[in-house]
Parts: C-alpha cells; sequence; structure tokens
C-alpha cells in the first residue's frame, strides 16, 4: 500500500477517534446456529454472521451498510449523525458499505468516514458506476467516474464496483471486467431496485458475466426467489439485497403492534431485526443492505447480525404473520419512507425538488 495513504489514514483514525468516540461497546449477543460462519477479522466482533463469497471463500459480514438518501448531506450540512451511524456498525462488527456516485454526497461521506476507521483494509466497500458517455460505447465518462471514486474513497483497489442500475451494461460490464484483470477492482457486479428488472439480472447472471448481483428482496416482496436467487447460488455469484425494509414502509405497519412471541425463537427482539433476520436467511444471500441516519436505529440493525436466523418453516410462518396485518398488503402503494418525507434533504431532495417545481 502507498505510504501516504497510510500517513493519511493514520492521521485521520487518530483525530476520528478521538473526536467522535470510536470505541463504541458492541452491543450484547447471542451465539450464532452451527450453519453460520462467524466474523474472524482482525478487530471485529466474532459472533457476527458471515457468509463466504461463492468463488473467492472471502467472508462478508451478513449485514451491510447502504447510503442512498441516508448518507446525503447538503454540502456544509452537518454529519455527526452519520459518523455515528457508521461507527457504530463498524464496532459491532459490520464491515460491508455499499455506495454509489449517484447518491448525492454519500459517497463522499463514506470516503471521509472509512478514512477515520483504523481497520479500513478490512472493509468490503461497494461501489457503483452509473455511465452512458457522450456517444455509443463511449467508456470516458464511466473511466472518469471511476477515478474519481477511488479517490473520494481513498482506495486503490475496490472490492466491487457494480453496473448501477444495468446502465449501460454491455459497455460497463466489459470495462469493469479489465478492471479486474488490472488489479483495480475484486469483483465485478450489477445492480437495480425494481423487480420488473429481475429477469435481465438473471440473464447476466446466466451467462457468467458477474461475480456479484444486488437485487431488491423482503418479506412483503419475494419476486427476486423465482429465478434471480435460484439462478446466483447456481452460478456462483455474491448476493447483495437492497430494499429489506421496503424503505421504512414495512416499519410503519408494524407500528404500534408488538412481536409475536415466536420472535424469540431466532433471537429477534424488534420488528428491524424481524425484517433483516428473514431476508438474511434465504442462503443465497451473501450480505442484507440497510440505511439509517438515525445512530440508535444502526444499534437495532447490527443485533441482527447476530444470534440464530429462522429456518425455512419459520421463514414461512414469518410471512403467514405479516399477511395477517391489514395494511402489509398495500405497502407497495404507500411512499417510500412515510412520515419522514423531510428527513432526507441533501443533493438527491434538492434536485428532486426543483424537478417537480418546474412541472408545476
Amino acid at each position: 500500500m502507498d505510504q501516504s495513504k497510510i500517513n493519511r489514514r493514520g492521521f485521520l483514525g487518530t483525530v476520528g477517534a478521538a473526536a467522535t468516540g470510536l470505541a463504541l461497546a458492541v452491543p450484547a449477543t447471542v451465539h450464532a446456529q452451527d450453519t453460520n460462519s462467524k466474523s474472524t477479522g482482525s478487530g471485529s466482533n466474532p459472533d457476527v454472521l458471515t457468509r463466504a463469497l461463492p468463488r473467492t471463500g472471502e467472508k462478508v459480514t451478513v449485514l451491510g451498510l447502504g447510503t442512498f438518501l441516508t448518507f446525503d448531506k447538503m454540502p456544509g450540512h452537518r454529519r455527526d449523525d452519520l459518523r455515528q451511524v457508521f461507527n457504530r456498525y463498524v464496532a459491532a462488527g459490520g464491515r460491508v458499505v455499499d455506495t454509489s456516485p449517484l447518491y448525492g454526497s454519500a459517497e463522499v461521506s463514506v470516503g471521509q468516514f472509512m478514512g477515520e476507521f483504523p481497520g479500513s483494509d478490512e472493509l468490503f466497500l461497494a461501489n457503483k458506476v452509473w455511465s452512458t458517455g457522450e456517444y455509443l460505447g463511449d467508456e470516458s465518462h464511466a473511466q472518469e467516474s471511476f477515478r474519481q471514486s477511488r479517490l473520494r474513497t481513498w482506495r486503490d483497489t475496490i472490492n466491487l464496483m457494480q453496473c448501477h442500475s444495468i446502465t449501460n451494461a454491455p459497455v460497463v460490464i466489459p470495462l469493469m471486467k479489465a478492471w479486474k484483470q488490472e488489479g483495480l477492482i475484486r469483483h465485478v457486479g450489477v445492480t437495480h431496485h425494481e423487480s420488473a428488472s429481475q429477469d435481465q439480472l438473471t440473464e447476466i447472471v446466466e451467462r457468467g458475466d458477474v461475480d456479484f448481483v444486488q437485487t431488491n428482496y423482503s418479506i412483503f416482496n419475494r419476486d427476486a426467489e423465482r429465478r434471480l436467487l435460484p439462478a446466483a447460488a447456481d452460478k456462483g455469484v455474491g448476493v447483495l439485497i437492497n430494499l429489506p425494509l421496503e424503505k421504512a414502509r414495512l416499519m410503519k405497519v408494524v407500528e404500534g403492534r408488538a412481536l409475536p412471541d415466536f420472535a424469540q425463537e431466532f433471537g429477534a427482539t424488534t420488528w428491524a431485526q424481524f425484517f433483516l433476520k428473514w431476508v438474511m436467511a434465504h442462503p443465497a444471500v451473501t450480505s442484507v443492505l440497510c440505511g439509517t441516519s438515525n445512530p440508535d436505529h444502526m444499534s437495532d440493525n447490527v443485533q441482527a447480525m447476530t444470534g440464530p436466523l429462522p429456518d425455512e418453516s419459520m421463514r414461512r410462518r414469518m410471512v403467514s404473520h405479516m399477511e395477517t396485518i391489514p395494511a402489509f398488503a398495500s405497502i407497495a402503494s404507500m411512499p417510500w419512507y412515510p412520515g419522514k418525507e423531510k428527513m432526507y434533504s441533501g443533493l438527491i431532495r434538492e434536485a428532486q425538488a426543483n424537478a417537480a417545481e418546474r412541472l408545476k
């Protein structure tokens, strides 16, 4: 590793730890089932559940940190809450972080917080490329996006680069494969957040074009079980999951409701853990990405990556229970982040507001 990077990270790690109290207490956990691997990385919580990447055997934690909207702040706005979210995640043993240049200022925040973390090299960084170029087949914009991402996240080698929302995939995926051959990235992936795109993702997986696929999957939206998850398992492709809480809509429909008694059988003490453990338990899932800007919510979320996971019979029971809740069936018609529409006020929200104003 470049010596200047070591010095820079060491300096920022010292400053960050002193300023924010990086060494936070790890929540109490119960032991995992024997069928789940545990984290053995230096400085990580040994009780954290991990999954081995199908093609390399490298282990990553079953809970990842997502950063869409939640990590997007306007320039000049304080990011103390986001720093605490990040610090609580890594202090609990979490080691997967997913971001994108398309997520407003999130990529910059991720780079800053990773630079402050002494164990930054242990983090599995998943980033993305969204680029079409100036003309058909033009790679220059994708190359520039990648250059910027390496600078913002202070990484010579990025663990995973993904073709964001399958954008310009015939150009971007071969380009990422070239980056992998050059040692600039370790894995090639492709993403989308809508079920309508899962057939296209499946085709890419079945062709053997990628090492990773990222898709939406939750106890409410189980479309990925039809083709995509079985294909990924068959081809030895890692799977990152987005929207496990349906952009807080799942939390809204259970608001004020008590957890069912059977949740204690797999160690869930809150609804967030209930929903996250349901997704984590699918054998094809590698890591579940969950974002928040609330440090206390992160302290809750990280407990889902410890202790037992529900078996298939229990997962069916969990679905059946949710189907008894009237609002569950109408989640798809609810707005994202119900009741929290004004919580996220970064570059993305500003752009969306500007676009809405022009339509008036």
